[in-house]
Protein backbone atom coordinates (compact mmCIF):
# COMPACT_ATOMS: atom_id res chain seq x y z
CA UNK A 1 0.00 0.00 0.00
CA UNK A 2 2.99 1.98 0.81
CA UNK A 3 4.18 2.05 -2.36
CA UNK A 4 1.28 2.76 -4.10
CA UNK A 5 0.78 5.54 -2.24
CA UNK A 6 4.03 6.52 -3.88
CA UNK A 7 3.59 6.15 -7.19
CA UNK A 8 0.02 8.52 -6.59
CA UNK A 9 2.06 11.06 -5.27
CA UNK A 10 3.81 11.01 -9.07
CA UNK A 11 7.02 9.27 -7.19
CA UNK A 12 6.56 6.36 -9.22
CA UNK A 13 6.78 7.86 -12.95
CA UNK A 14 10.35 9.64 -11.33
CA UNK A 15 11.37 5.83 -10.52
CA UNK A 16 10.58 4.37 -13.51
CA UNK A 17 12.57 7.08 -15.49
CA UNK A 18 15.50 6.92 -13.24
CA UNK A 19 15.69 3.24 -13.33
CA UNK A 20 15.36 3.64 -17.27
CA UNK A 21 18.58 6.06 -17.38
CA UNK A 22 19.93 3.60 -15.28
CA UNK A 23 19.67 0.94 -17.81
CA UNK A 24 20.95 3.13 -20.52
CA UNK A 25 23.68 4.28 -18.92
CA UNK A 26 24.99 0.84 -17.84
CA UNK A 27 24.32 -0.51 -21.75
CA UNK A 28 25.89 1.98 -23.36
CA UNK A 29 28.90 1.56 -20.79
CA UNK A 30 28.92 -2.32 -21.71
CA UNK A 31 28.54 -1.80 -25.47
CA UNK A 32 31.52 0.35 -24.86
CA UNK A 33 33.53 -2.25 -22.76
CA UNK A 34 32.50 -4.63 -25.37
CA UNK A 35 34.41 -2.62 -28.45
CA UNK A 36 37.44 -1.41 -26.26
CA UNK A 37 38.28 -4.73 -24.96
CA UNK A 38 37.40 -6.92 -28.12
CA UNK A 39 39.89 -3.89 -29.90
CA UNK A 40 42.73 -4.34 -27.31
CA UNK A 41 42.09 -7.20 -24.72
CA UNK A 42 41.31 -6.27 -20.80
CA UNK A 43 44.95 -5.97 -19.86
CA UNK A 44 45.76 -3.31 -22.67
CA UNK A 45 42.46 -1.70 -22.33
CA UNK A 46 41.95 1.25 -20.19
CA UNK A 47 38.72 2.85 -18.08
CA UNK A 48 39.50 5.97 -20.04
CA UNK A 49 38.80 4.18 -23.43
CA UNK A 50 35.56 2.57 -22.15
CA UNK A 51 34.41 6.29 -21.08
CA UNK A 52 35.20 7.62 -23.61
CA UNK A 53 34.01 5.90 -25.98
CA UNK A 54 30.19 5.79 -24.19
CA UNK A 55 30.28 9.28 -23.71
CA UNK A 56 30.50 8.65 -19.95
CA UNK A 57 32.49 9.63 -17.40
CA UNK A 58 35.23 7.47 -14.89
CA UNK A 59 32.80 8.24 -11.80
CA UNK A 60 29.77 6.65 -13.43
CA UNK A 61 31.44 3.48 -14.41
CA UNK A 62 32.61 3.31 -10.92
CA UNK A 63 29.12 3.89 -9.79
CA UNK A 64 27.46 0.91 -12.14
CA UNK A 65 30.00 -1.76 -12.03
CA UNK A 66 32.81 -1.14 -9.81
CA UNK A 67 35.65 -0.87 -12.13
CA UNK A 68 37.70 -2.21 -14.80
CA UNK A 69 37.68 -5.92 -13.86
CA UNK A 70 33.87 -6.14 -12.71
CA UNK A 71 32.83 -4.53 -16.28
CA UNK A 72 35.03 -6.76 -17.90
CA UNK A 73 33.00 -9.68 -15.91
CA UNK A 74 29.26 -7.94 -16.41
CA UNK A 75 30.36 -8.17 -19.95
CA UNK A 76 31.17 -12.02 -20.00
CA UNK A 77 27.74 -12.63 -17.81
CA UNK A 78 25.71 -10.49 -20.28
CA UNK A 79 27.24 -12.61 -22.86
CA UNK A 80 26.80 -16.25 -21.40
CA UNK A 81 22.77 -14.90 -20.53
CA UNK A 82 21.98 -14.64 -24.27
CA UNK A 83 24.02 -17.98 -25.27
CA UNK A 84 21.57 -19.79 -22.46
CA UNK A 85 18.60 -17.84 -24.04
CA UNK A 86 19.09 -18.58 -27.46
CA UNK A 87 19.95 -22.34 -26.70
CA UNK A 88 16.90 -22.50 -24.24
CA UNK A 89 14.83 -20.36 -26.09
CA UNK A 90 15.55 -23.26 -29.46
CA UNK A 91 14.84 -26.24 -26.90
CA UNK A 92 11.68 -24.64 -26.11
CA UNK A 93 10.10 -24.37 -29.50
CA UNK A 94 12.00 -28.02 -30.82
CA UNK A 95 9.30 -29.01 -27.93
CA UNK A 96 6.08 -26.81 -28.39
CA UNK A 97 6.80 -28.47 -31.97
CA UNK A 98 6.71 -31.80 -30.87
CA UNK A 99 10.17 -33.27 -31.07
CA UNK A 100 10.61 -35.45 -28.15
CA UNK A 101 13.96 -37.13 -28.94
CA UNK A 102 16.42 -35.94 -26.07
CA UNK A 103 19.68 -36.01 -28.37
CA UNK A 104 17.58 -34.03 -31.55
CA UNK A 105 16.55 -31.83 -28.43
CA UNK A 106 20.01 -31.52 -27.18
CA UNK A 107 21.10 -31.14 -31.24
CA UNK A 108 19.06 -27.91 -31.62
CA UNK A 109 20.28 -26.58 -28.56
CA UNK A 110 23.87 -27.12 -29.48
CA UNK A 111 23.22 -25.45 -32.80
CA UNK A 112 21.40 -21.98 -31.74
CA UNK A 113 24.12 -22.17 -29.17
CA UNK A 114 27.15 -22.24 -32.27
CA UNK A 115 25.05 -19.82 -34.25
CA UNK A 116 25.20 -17.68 -31.42
CA UNK A 117 29.18 -17.47 -31.22
CA UNK A 118 28.97 -16.62 -34.82
CA UNK A 119 26.90 -13.56 -34.23
CA UNK A 120 28.92 -12.96 -31.10
CA UNK A 121 32.41 -14.08 -32.51
CA UNK A 122 34.04 -10.75 -31.49
CA UNK A 123 33.07 -11.69 -27.53
CA UNK A 124 33.32 -15.29 -27.91
CA UNK A 125 37.13 -14.93 -28.99
CA UNK A 126 37.93 -12.42 -26.22
CA UNK A 127 36.65 -15.12 -23.62
CA UNK A 128 38.08 -17.72 -24.93
CA UNK A 129 41.47 -16.16 -25.63
CA UNK A 130 41.65 -16.40 -21.72
CA UNK A 131 42.68 -12.29 -21.28
CA UNK A 132 40.86 -11.33 -18.26
CA UNK A 133 40.96 -10.15 -15.13
CA UNK A 134 42.04 -12.25 -12.20
CA UNK A 135 39.82 -15.10 -11.18
CA UNK A 136 38.00 -15.06 -14.68
CA UNK A 137 39.45 -18.67 -15.41
CA UNK A 138 37.97 -19.86 -12.13
CA UNK A 139 34.51 -18.38 -12.74
CA UNK A 140 34.98 -19.98 -16.23
CA UNK A 141 35.55 -23.48 -14.97
CA UNK A 142 32.26 -22.84 -12.40
CA UNK A 143 30.22 -21.90 -15.65
CA UNK A 144 31.77 -25.52 -17.14
CA UNK A 145 30.41 -27.22 -14.69
CA UNK A 146 26.76 -25.49 -14.25
CA UNK A 147 26.55 -26.50 -18.39
CA UNK A 148 27.80 -29.82 -17.93
CA UNK A 149 25.11 -30.42 -15.44
CA UNK A 150 22.38 -29.01 -17.80
CA UNK A 151 23.06 -31.06 -20.20
CA UNK A 152 23.17 -33.76 -18.17
CA UNK A 153 20.08 -33.37 -17.24
CA UNK A 154 18.58 -32.68 -20.89
CA UNK A 155 19.89 -35.81 -21.78
CA UNK A 156 18.73 -38.08 -18.84
CA UNK A 157 21.38 -40.52 -19.29
CA UNK A 158 22.37 -42.94 -16.69
CA UNK A 159 24.09 -42.37 -13.76
CA UNK A 160 27.21 -44.21 -14.61
CA UNK A 161 30.85 -42.98 -14.40
CA UNK A 162 30.88 -43.96 -18.70
CA UNK A 163 27.62 -41.73 -19.09
CA UNK A 164 29.13 -39.20 -17.44
CA UNK A 165 32.28 -39.02 -19.49
CA UNK A 166 30.08 -39.05 -23.08
CA UNK A 167 28.21 -35.80 -21.63
CA UNK A 168 31.93 -34.55 -20.96
CA UNK A 169 32.99 -34.84 -24.08
CA UNK A 170 29.42 -33.76 -26.10
CA UNK A 171 29.84 -30.44 -23.64
CA UNK A 172 33.50 -29.89 -24.56
CA UNK A 173 33.08 -31.02 -28.11
CA UNK A 174 30.44 -28.30 -28.21
CA UNK A 175 32.67 -25.85 -26.25
CA UNK A 176 35.87 -26.32 -28.46
CA UNK A 177 33.65 -26.48 -31.42
CA UNK A 178 32.24 -22.26 -30.11
CA UNK A 179 35.83 -21.39 -30.42
CA UNK A 180 36.55 -22.72 -34.42
CA UNK A 181 33.52 -21.54 -35.14
CA UNK A 182 34.47 -17.91 -33.82
CA UNK A 183 37.65 -18.24 -35.36
CA UNK A 184 36.13 -19.13 -38.63
CA UNK A 185 36.54 -16.14 -41.45
CA UNK A 186 33.59 -16.47 -43.00
CA UNK A 187 29.79 -17.42 -42.26
CA UNK A 188 30.51 -20.43 -44.59
CA UNK A 189 33.58 -21.65 -42.90
CA UNK A 190 31.52 -21.39 -39.38
CA UNK A 191 28.48 -23.33 -40.91
CA UNK A 192 30.90 -26.41 -42.26
CA UNK A 193 31.85 -26.12 -38.13
CA UNK A 194 28.54 -26.43 -36.98
CA UNK A 195 27.45 -28.90 -38.90
CA UNK A 196 30.56 -31.38 -38.48
CA UNK A 197 30.13 -30.77 -34.51
CA UNK A 198 26.34 -31.80 -34.95
CA UNK A 199 27.12 -34.73 -37.07
CA UNK A 200 30.14 -35.25 -34.27
CA UNK A 201 26.72 -35.18 -31.83
CA UNK A 202 24.93 -38.47 -32.73
CA UNK A 203 23.11 -40.49 -30.56
CA UNK A 204 24.17 -44.52 -30.50
CA UNK A 205 21.14 -46.71 -31.62
CA UNK A 206 17.72 -47.33 -29.70
CA UNK A 207 18.24 -49.81 -26.82
CA UNK A 208 22.39 -50.31 -27.45
CA UNK A 209 25.12 -49.10 -24.57
CA UNK A 210 26.43 -45.79 -24.94
CA UNK A 211 29.71 -45.46 -26.86
CA UNK A 212 31.76 -44.97 -23.74
CA UNK A 213 30.29 -48.33 -22.48
CA UNK A 214 30.46 -50.19 -25.60
CA UNK A 215 34.15 -49.21 -25.72
CA UNK A 216 35.18 -50.58 -22.50
CA UNK A 217 32.71 -53.56 -22.75
CA UNK A 218 34.81 -54.61 -25.87
CA UNK A 219 38.28 -54.02 -24.24
CA UNK A 220 37.57 -55.96 -21.37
Amino acid sequence: MEQGGRQSRGKGPAGSWQWARTAETQRALLDAARAVFTEQGFAEASIADVVERAGSSVGSLYHHFGGKSELFIALWQDYQMAQEAAASETVARAKKAGVTDLFELFSAGARAYLDNCWQGRDLATLFYAGDGPPGFEVMQRRRAREWLSQNDALLRLSDTSFDRLYVTVLTSLIGEGGREVAAARTKRQADQVITAVIEYVRPWPAGSSSPASSAIGSSA
